[in-house]
């Protein structure tokens, strides 16, 4: 028992340290982790971390740390949430415009499919209102040069 929970222990550590915090926040974190989901089986995959601890107890640990992650982000102020969704648009390599409709496409795909339904929605209607914020600013600054 207590070497599966060092094991358990380990693959957290090397997943947050070789993969989430070299990211540039949250919103890339969240983003990141719904990539490793497969949207047919909804099962999670990461090919070295598997290969050092195991498909299933790697799948464990990812939806783990997606649902995690998405609630953290929720619980931090809306403004927070515009500047770390606004930090993951510029990191994208198209148009402020072009990288806001990708976000509205993808909404729902960075979800954790276990999150409860009103959580789903909150969620939704928050990135709706940011996108729209992002675009209103970008507008703003283009009409006032």
């Amino acid at each position: 028992m207590l070497e599966q929970l060092q094991i358990h222990r380990q693959l957290l550590y090397d997943l947050t340290v070789q993969y989430l915090e070299p990211l540039g926040g949250d919103c890339e974190r969240l983003v990141y982790l719904a990539g490793l989901r497969n949207s047919a089986s909804g099962k999670y995959t990461h090919e070295r971390l598997s290969a050092l601890y195991g498909e299933d107890r790697v799948g464990e640990v990812l939806a783990y740390c997606h649902e995690e992650i998405f609630e953290r982000l929720l619980e931090s102020p809306l403004s927070s949430q515009e500047t770390d969704l606004l930090n993951y648009l510029q990191s994208l390599p198209g148009t402020r415009e072009q990288n806001v409709r990708h976000c509205r496409e993808n909404t729902l795909a960075w979800i954790p499919a276990q999150a409860p339904d009103y959580l789903k929605e909150l969620f939704c209607s928050n990135q709706a209102a940011l996108c729209e914020l992002i675009l209103e600013s970008a507008t703003k600054v283009r009409s006032s040069r």
